[in-house]
């Protein structure tokens, strides 16, 4: 099964508000791998901290005593952690991908700093799902539970791949496979057809044929999934036509998807596009969080066919 050994975790002060770390959090005690928590001061902090670096152990300290408080001390948990600290200079998006490179991170999770869908657009979320050396989860932020209520639970217990049969969308799966194995969740699989011209009885007549592009499509979704899923955990395939967006949209709202897991590699964009894509729309529609998958870079970990056959 696919391994996440080193998860990156951009937080700010205090960090139990970041809905982002308690599904950090959440992944390194399923996958008992390493979280580590990166604070980046932005330029506008800087100008205020000392110019002698001595702001990096203030910062490394104060987010460390928060941290002890909501994770526990390092050690004493299934999972370790560690603090580090990034110097942004302005750009924030490129100093956290900067620390994950340089600490070989398999997987960033981060929040969208606003829960409006115009907000992502050029964000910080964006550029670092552009560019990053690995997988980035984007949290959205969510409504805080009235008078003080208890906050909802974080896992996983539907993960959905938007799947258009692309390296991007395979690479989208095997996150997918091994995040529905790990949590024991299910695994929902879509692919949209184009918009048809077809009207009537010869549309009708095209999508019931056996060797119709629906059934063709429905069995080439089966394919992609190994046996032995399908014996651990309950599996989903559906097949639509329409906007890809649009229509993976309505499934997420429909079955309550927990994961939605798009590959950055698909179809209708090259490797360092990402606005108005399918993956784009996801990130800034999407109510529940998003694994944009991207390829990890030689220098960080094993390749992805290697990954791609783990996961098989």
């Amino acid at each position: 099964m696919l391994s996440v050994e080193r998860i990156l975790c951009p937080a700010g002060l205090p960090p139990e508000r970041d809905e982002a770390l308690r599904y950090a959090a959440s992944l390194a005690h399923a996958y008992h791998a390493k979280l580590y928590v990166c604070h980046c001061a932005s330029a506008s902090a800087l100008v205020t901290l000392p110019g002698d670096g001595a702001w990096r152990g203030q910062v490394r300290e104060r987010l460390a005593d928060s941290l002890a408080h909501y994770l526990g001390r390092p050690g004493r948990r299934d999972f370790h952690w560690k603090v580090v600290a990034g110097e942004a200079g302005g750009v924030v998006g490129a100093e956290i991908v900067r620390v994950a490179r340089e600490q070989r991170a398999d997987l960033i999770v981060m929040r969208s700093r606003r829960a409006d869908a115009a907000a992502l657009l050029g964000s910080t979320a964006e550029q670092v799902s552009r560019t990053a050396s690995c997988p980035v989860l984007v949290v959205r932020p969510q409504e805080q539970p009235p008078n003080g209520g208890r906050e909802r639970e974080v896992g996983f217990r539907r993960v959905l791949v938007s799947h258009d049969f692309s390296s991007g969308s395979e690479l989208a799966l095997s996150y997918a496979l091994s995040i529905a194995r790990t949590y024991g969740a299910e695994l929902h699989l879509i692919h949209v057809l184009p918009e048809s011209d077809a009207a009537g009885p010869e549309i009708a007549r095209i999508e019931t044929g056996l060797d119709g592009p629906y059934h063709r499509t429905m069995r080439r979704l089966q394919a992609s999934v190994p046996g032995e899923v399908c014996l651990e955990c309950r599996v989903v395939f559906a097949v639509r036509r329409g906007k890809p967006y649009r229509e993976v949209l309505a499934y997420v709202r429909e079955k309550g998807i927990d994961l939605v897991c798009v590959g950055a590699l698909g179809r209708d964009f090259g490797l360092e596009t990402l606005f108005g894509s399918n993956a784009d729309r996801m990130l800034r529609q999407a109510r529940c969080p998003v694994l944009v998958a991207r390829p990890l870079m030689p220098s960080t970990s094993t390749s992805l066919d290697s990954r791609l056959e783990a996961a098989r």
